[in-house]
């Protein structure tokens, strides 16, 4: 009970340390059994043990409990024996941290494992022999062998019974290390001739609960004689030998002596069989009873040797005495370095004194010879802080870079203070995670390029190009071009930069006269998460080319007018003439002109200068110098290669202005310009011919197709059908001739070339021979004609007066007399003309359109320059004179003006008339009442 309350008290004073918590368990609990809530005894929360990585270290010992992280509990995970575990050891504690990570914590445990009594007291023998003299006085002691049990305390060994007691008892000590020793006291003498040999029973019991016994035989054979037994010197010996010492390494010495004389009195020393594991340590001669080391002897194993001599006489007779051996220590560990958690990669952000691990660090010598001092290698932000029980932990001392230091070996250099100093070190690799805290630098403050004008889009410029310190995608630098005007003109549209090289490209092509040069902003932007950018000043500079030829600004040089300059004939040498004024708007030497003489009437009679294209007279004028001088100039630029322009000046070299006008008037109508004219004229000609060709086949061939209807008609027996107005649609297989084109001429302004422009028909005409189709075509007809259709002759305008012909003037057969009707314009049709009358009329249009096209020349069709640039045909004279027009009662007349104006009035009869029963027909007329509705012309 007394044992119970200590533990007690023991776990309320381990309980008290801050982060430390203890738990008493008996030994031998089965796996699985609970120990403690863990997690609710430190205060932690079950999220805090997982999101820890909540984790056992017990270093290099064997682990007897586990954690249970999902319900923070302390399980038994291999079974505990404390006699295995400790030996006698009390009281009994496992020692172990629990670590937690992000952040690291560390927690100390403290288990005691009680005893139970679960080990019977045994002997280490299972019988003693004793020879023992009859002459042996009563109260002669004996020693036996003590029986061991290994459990403590109250279930460990209390008492020992004997039996028979008739001859002996009893008797035990308590020794120094809390065991007891057993005498075997001889109470009455022996007689041998009674019994010579007495066998006792010798039982050992402890206090558990129930109670265990253990039992050893003693046989003790009766001798005669030896009535003195050996005394030892010293009940207890006591030496002390330094761990690591060398074999045969004497300890001390143990002596014995023996009242008797002779043999009786040779004492013999030994071992007693009670000392276990020294039988290897240990050896003591046998007469002397000198101890001598013969093994190897370690202070961390055993501090303190206990070793039982026996000194026996020959007669049997013993004393026993005990021999205390102390180990002192030596340094000969050195430090042990254990990592218990530690980190990879940190970040370069992280603050001062951030955990990056955690180390226990033991040595397994004593005092000085265990006392540790733990050192870093220098010049790295690092720290080791030491804290109780050999626990240490690695700490950063100050700010990151990675940009400095991308990682660092740590190396922990641990010495213990003993003589010699022994120490051991571990080298730790930690590497520094990056963070975007350096933006892109551009390796230039600004950039400046040149490019040619007149390049090809899409070409590169130049490049730029920034660095970035950081790593990965910290520093993966883009390029952005930061939006800006030039000119009012996004600088977009001029160039683009490559997001990934920097390299700048050209999106148009730039022109050196409209922009010498620009500037814009780029910026570099990294990867990071938020990015960090800079910008930089580029500017571009347009480089001239010599892609302009001068231009001449005086004399203005004209198509339509002429300029000339008067040298009067009483002109001296060097007279200014006139100057050449001329532009390059290149810059730079492409501007640079020069004037030369090309061509002149004259080449001894003028100059021009090199630099000011001044035209000067280099002699004095004559009277035998022709009036009309034409001199040709040539301005140069300097480029290369270079560009010229060339410009005509006209010089009249007279005294009077009527002279100059008479000798200029061939002026206006060049070489060049006559040769045009003859190619217009030659084209004109063979336009006509070929339009004359094509309607005089067009007219036969529609001619002959008539007469072959005619011809199927007068021997058909079908119905005669009338003739309808025009208007009707052309089907493609009557035969019949086209309406008459009408034609418009057009004139551009800025040549003397004509476009024509061909109007095509609006209907065509249509002849129906079929009988039973003749009523459908009466009524599509009129369905035609109506008021609603847009192309009725009804909604027609009234035809212009000027086309309008007279009585006189309207077709019909040689010789035939107009009716009234028919000079009113609302009768029928005459006869309609022969083919004779109508190839007359063609013929007559022929020759009219030779006729003035013969006539086509600088007066007529306006081509002198002083008709101007807004001439057109208007001025030739009317092709369209006395021409019969088919399909109308008109005729042209020479002035274009028709003989009789008529009002306007129905050109055409009503529709009954068409629906009137024709007459059969007569000798001199067509089978049908044909009618003809009139064409307008458009002019």
């Amino acid at each position: 009970m007394a044992q119970q309350v200590f533990s007690f008290i023991w776990l309320l004073l381990l309980s008290s340390v801050s982060g430390q918590v203890g738990y008493s368990i008996p030994e031998e609990m089965p796996k699985g059994s609970l120990v403690g809530n863990i997690a609710q005894d430190l205060g932690l929360d079950l999220k805090r043990l997982k999101s820890g990585n909540a984790r056992i270290y017990t270093g290099d010992s064997a682990q007897y409990v586990e954690l249970d992280r999902e319900r923070g509990l302390l399980l038994i995970k291999e079974r505990i024996d404390r006699e295995a575990l400790c030996g006698q050891t009390t009281p009994c504690a496992l020692l172990f941290q629990i670590i937690l990570e992000h952040p690291m914590e560390l927690f100390r445990v403290t288990l005691e494992i009680t005893d139970i009594n679960d080990n019977a007291p045994h002997f280490t023998v299972n019988d003693m022999k004793f020879e023992i003299s009859e002459s042996t006085f009563a109260g002669a002691k004996f020693a036996v062998e003590t029986a061991v049990d290994n459990d403590v305390g109250a279930n460990g060994l209390q008492n020992y019974s004997l039996k028979p007691t008739d001859n002996f008892g009893l008797k035990t000590h308590n020794l120094p290390d809390g065991s007891k020793s057993v005498e075997l006291v001889l109470e009455k003498n022996l007689d041998r001739e009674k019994q010579d040999y007495i066998i006792l029973l010798l039982t050992a019991f402890d206090g558990g609960e129930p109670q265990m016994s253990g039992t050893m035989q003693i046989m003790i054979k009766v001798l005669d004689a030896n009535d003195n037994a050996p005394v030892c010197g010293q009940a207890v010996y006591e030496a002390s030998l330094e761990e690591n010492a060398p074999k045969g390494t004497v300890l001390t010495t143990v002596s014995a002596s023996d009242a008797d004389e002779g043999s009786n009195r040779v004492v013999v020393y030994s071992l007693s069989s009670t000392s276990k594991g020294v039988s290897d340590l240990l050896q003591i001669g046998q007469n002397d009873g000198v101890i001598t080391l013969i093994g190897n002897v370690d202070y961390e194993k055993h501090k303190q040797y206990q070793v039982v001599l026996e000194a026996r006489d020959h007669g049997g007779l013993t004393d026993t005495c005990k021999v205390i051996i102390d180990v002192t220590d030596k340094n000969d560990n050195k430090p042990a370095i254990s990592i218990m958690s530690k980190l990879h990669q940190i970040s370069e952000s992280a603050k001062p004194g951030t955990v990056v691990a955690m180390m226990n660090i033991q040595d397994a010598d004593t005092n000085e010879n265990g006392r540790v001092r733990c050192v870093l290698n220098e010049n790295i932000p690092f720290v080791i802080h030491s804290s109780s029980d050999g626990f240490y932990s690695l700490a950063t001392d100050g700010d990151l870079d990675r940009e400095r230091d991308s990682a660092y070996n740590i190396s922990v250099t641990c010495a213990d203070e003993g003589e010699p100093s022994l120490s051991s070190s571990v080298t730790l690799s930690l590497q520094i995670s990056d963070v975007n805290d350096n933006a892109p630098v551009f390796e230039r403050s600004s950039y400046e390029a040149s490019v040619l004008e007149n390049n090809t889009p899409g070409v590169s410029i130049f490049t730029i190009k920034a660095v970035d310190a950081d790593w990965n995608q910290n520093a993966r630098v883009s390029y952005i071009l930061e939006d800006s005007a030039v000119n009012g003109v996004p600088v977009s549209s001029f160039v683009s930069v490559s997001a990934d090289s920097g390299v700048i490209h050209a999106l148009s092509s730039f022109d050196y006269e409209q922009i010498k040069d620009f500037q814009f902003r780029v910026k570099a932007q990294d990867g990071g998460s938020p990015p960090l950018s800079s910008d930089v000043s580029v500017k571009i500079m347009i480089q001239d080319q010599n892609d302009n030829a001068p231009q001449v600004l005086y004399p203005i040089h004209t198509t339509s007018s002429l300029v000339a300059e008067i040298v009067p004939r009483s002109a001296d040498v060097g007279y200014l003439v006139t100057k050449v004024v001329a532009v390059d708007v290149d810059s730079g030497q492409n501007a640079w002109l020069s004037y030369k003489l090309q061509k002149a009437t004259d080449r001894a009679l003028f100059e021009v200068g090199l630099q000011n294209g001044e035209i000067r007279t280099v002699r004095q004028v004559t009277d035998k110098d022709a009036v009309k001088q034409k001199l040709t100039v040539v301005v140069e630029d300097n480029g290369q290669p270079s560009r010229s322009a060339t410009v005509n000046i006209n010089v009249a070299v007279a005294d009077s202005f009527p002279e100059v006008l008479s000798e200029f008037t061939d002026f206006t109508h060049g070489k060049e310009y006559s040769d045009n004219l003859t190619l217009y004229l030659v084209l004109a000609l063979a336009v006509v011919s070929f339009l004359f060709i094509l309607c005089l086949v067009v007219i036969i061939s529609v001619k002959i197709y008539r007469w072959r209807q005619n011809r199927i008609y007068y021997h058909s027996n079908l119905p005669v059908i009338p003739y309808c107005p025009p208007r009707y649609d052309d089907s493609g297989s009557a035969g019949t001739l086209q309406q008459v084109y009408n034609y418009e001429l057009y004139r551009t302004t800025d040549s003397r070339k004509s476009d024509f422009k061909y109007i095509t028909p609006r209907s065509r005409s249509v002849l129906i021979v079929d009988p039973s189709t003749a009523g459908r075509t009466e009524r599509a007809s009129s369905e035609r004609n109506s008021p609603n259709d847009p192309e009725s002759p009804l909604k027609q305008k009234p035809p212009n007066p000027d086309w309008r012909f007279t009585q006189n003037q309207r077709p019909g057969p040689s010789g035939a007399a107009a009716t009234p009707e028919v000079a009113m314009g609302t009768g029928p049709w005459p006869n309609p003309p022969t083919e004779a009358e109508q190839l007359q009329a063609l013929m007559a249009a022929a020759n009219e359109v030779s006729e003035a096209t013969n006539t086509l020349g600088p007066g007529t069709m306006g081509l002198s320059a002083r008709y101007g640039p807004q001439f057109t045909l208007q001025h030739v004279p009317d092709y369209r004179q006395n021409v019969y027009i088919p399909g109308s009662t008109a005729t042209l007349t020479a002035g274009g003006q028709p003989t009789q104006p008529l009002p306007p009035q129905q050109v055409l009869p009503p529709p009954q008339a068409c629906d009137a029963q024709a007459e059969p027909p007569k000798a001199s007329q067509t089978p049908a009442c044909k009618k003809k509705s009139a064409k307008k012309e458009k002019k």
